[in-house]
């Protein structure tokens, strides 16, 4: 193996020394083909040897708790990356040849060989060979999307007598497992401003998600095209249920107080626009994240020590409120931009001239914006003002040249 891993090793240099733009598009899609198949019968040489290592228990007699951090620490991959191998590694034993030959000639990828694995241990013994031949077969024609549906069938094509008297239990056991594999995981990702949110739900779960956000994933609508991605448009979405959660006040008692996103900034700085606010975990948000997030909460004065010792402590001020947000809803019906549909439920209270350069919390320099408006307004490019009792939008001038004041007549007939 020596002289065949030094071979290889000769061959992948002069591969990389390649000049591919003197070779014809036929030629390199010939060799990305090629490279794909290589690829995935050295993905079987590399489960031999992960096999090999686990047998012998190096990965404890080195000192790891395992040999999934074993692997992530010699190799510096991810965790989950490692895991992936490991279950790799250990599925495709001898009860799976047909999987490890098909995988070793290139036929069925590293994606491919977790879900005919998981299949053939769902099957009973009798017919797991049977599956597992079928599932091979399929895979040459299918991804692993298309191949995991196949395999949830697969009783009915190889073994259509058991299938009836499985597929009740099947599906039971099938939904007790996924719902105890629920996951939510939000991972703050170093040196970003960006959260991680990722995780798996059983069908039941994700069924109530999903009706929750359907309603709040549609286009923006307006003369322009929603520049959101669908999944923006989802992110939005999930963050909306949580605001319109937390404004409604319904959340269990969390540390003596009712649910809250706490942002702590000094005032003159905020003024200012300079520096960064700090939410209670630790994490910095913008100067002009804080005078959006500002526009329709509740402020509470606090003087403190250089050491963030509290002095003083004043009451809460809600800006928008009562019987002012109640004109707000009357006067707008909804969000006050431009073309947009979204209800008042969907919408904060915006201060035409912000409260922390002087303007008052009246209707008259109040308007109501969904989210996503509300955003776009404190990015600056738009301007809104009240005309003669109205909200009107001025739009920037890669927008319209002549910049002409629009209202929003969907809430408001002409």
């Amino acid at each position: 193996m020596d002289e065949a891993l030094a071979v290889m090793e000769r061959a992948v240099g002069e591969c990389l020394s390649t000049l591919l733009c003197a070779r014809s598009s036929e030629q390199v899609v010939d060799y990305l083909d090629r490279v794909q198949v290589l690829e995935q019968r050295l993905a079987a040489v590399k489960r031999a040897l992960l096999r090999e290592v686990d047998a012998r228990g190096v990965a404890q007699r080195q000192g790891a708790t395992s040999l999934v951090s074993w692997l992530k620490d010699r190799h510096r991959v991810a965790g989950g990356a490692a895991k992936r191998w490991v279950l790799l590694a250990r599925a495709l034993d001898d009860d799976l040849p047909a999987t490890s030959r098909a995988l070793a000639e290139g036929a069925v990828n590293l994606d491919q060989a977790p879900v005919i694995a998981a299949a053939a241990a769902r099957v009973p013994a009798v017919v797991r060979a049977d599956a597992e031949a079928r599932l091979v077969v399929d895979a040459t024609s299918f991804g692993p999307r298309e191949l995991g549906r196949l395999a949830e069938r697969i009783l009915e094509h190889v073994a259509p007598d058991l299938a009836g008297q499985q597929a009740d239990s099947e599906l039971i056991r099938a939904e007790r497992e996924a719902h105890e594999a629920r996951r939510l995981y939000l991972v703050d990702v170093p040196g970003t401003c960006r959260v991680r949110v990722h995780g798996q739900l059983d069908r039941e779960g994700a069924a109530h998600l999903r009706t929750a956000l359907d309603p709040l994933t549609a286009p923006c609508p307006g003369k322009e095209p929603d520049p959101r991605s669908p999944e923006q448009r989802r992110a939005d979405g999930l963050v909306e249920i949580c605001r319109r959660l937390l404004a409604a006040k319904a959340l269990p008692v969390s540390g003596g107080d009712r649910s809250q996103i706490v942002i702590t900034m000094d005032y003159d700085k905020l003024r200012a626009g300079i520096g960064a606010g700090a939410l209670d975990d630790g994490n910095l948000v913008s100067p002009a994240t804080v005078r959006r997030m500002a526009c329709d909460a509740g402020i509470i004065p606090a003087t403190l020590k250089g050491a963030g010792q509290v002095l003083d402590l004043g009451r809460e001020r809600r800006l928008f409120s009562g019987h002012l947000r109640r004109a707000l809803v009357v006067r707008d019906r909804g969000c006050a931009f431009p073309a947009c549909d979204r209800p008042p439920r969907w919408c904060d209270g915006h201060h035409v001239k912000h409260w922390l350069d002087g303007g008052r919390s009246a209707l008259s320099n109040g308007v109501l914006l969904c989210g996503f408006h509300h955003r776009l307004i404190h990015r600056g490019d738009w301007q809104v003002s009240i005309r003669n009792g109205i909200p009107e939008f001025i739009p920037p001038s890669y927008v319209d040249e002549a910049r002409t004041a629009l209202r929003n007549r969907y809430h408001r007939r002409p």
